[in-house]
């Protein structure tokens, strides 16, 4: 079985059609730029691009970088334009894309939802949460494998800071911070996240999951279990389609 899949992120939006048996993509991803400022119609202009290079005519699973709630309404915005808060953005993309039924989840939720089903977050019980470093940080937090949705820990506040502006990989990429820098920031964050949840396992996703070797390394005293994330910036894409699957 197929659906289509559309990561929505601060700098690209990327999608394909997903087969959901193999929790894997059907085809090489298709990625434009996000436009700046992100604003509703500018980014459902762009996920359009995207559908429309497949020529896909069937159910479309979006992700947000922000809170969803009702499966629909965005709360936050905070890598995006603040036109998008209490934006319906199912209706938005549904009417963008001539109809076809849209279902839409947080960017961070649905990256877990697929590193928990096919990923390195399968067959795990008890506390996991999987992180994902990009232009900010997102979070999914998983108890024996149920979701708690929309958790936000990016926002946390770390050293009088928003943890994702101090630990985010563009927070890096702005700083021009060594790799090994960069791990003592991360390393601090993980260490405010574990003593608030005490998960068994950490998976960091995002872009900076196919170079984990460069910086997991350098990061110490932290007791879970830390994993990259094996479906790695796919997972998003993936676990939007799952939701779409599913409807919700």
């Amino acid at each position: 079985m197929q659906i289509f899949g559309v990561d929505i992120g601060g700098s690209g939006i990327k999608g394909a059609p997903v087969d959901l048996d193999r929790g894997d993509l059907a085809q090489e991803r298709c990625k434009v730029l996000t436009p700046q400022p992100a604003t509703p119609d500018g980014v459902a202009d762009g996920v359009k691009q995207v559908v429309d290079h497949f020529g896909w005519t069937g159910p479309v699973g979006l992700t947000f970088p922000g809170v969803v709630t009702g499966g629909s309404t965005i709360r936050t915005a905070a890598n995006v334009d603040k036109s998008w808060i209490d934006t319906d953005a199912r209706a938005l993309f549904s009417e963008r894309l001539g109809g076809l039924p849209v279902t839409v989840v947080n960017d961070a939720d649905a990256a877990g939802v697929a590193e928990v089903a096919f990923g390195a977050g399968r067959d795990r019980s008890g506390t996991v949460i999987l992180l994902t470093f990009g232009t900010g940080i997102g979070s999914a937090l998983f108890a024996d494998g149920v979701l708690v949705p929309n958790t936000e820990l990016g926002h946390l506040e770390l050293n009088g800071h928003d943890a994702e502006k101090r630990a985010s990989s563009k927070a890096k990429e702005d700083a021009e911070l060594t790799w090994e820098h960069w791990a003592r920031r991360v390393q601090k964050y993980l260490a405010h996240v574990e003593m608030l949840f005490s998960p068994e396992l950490f998976i960091i996703g995002g872009g900076v999951s196919r170079k984990a070797q460069k910086f997991l390394p350098f990061i110490e005293g932290i007791k879970a279990e830390i994993v990259p994330a094996q479906l790695q910036n796919n997972a998003g894409i993936v676990g939007a389609a799952m939701r779409a699957a599913k409807g919700s």
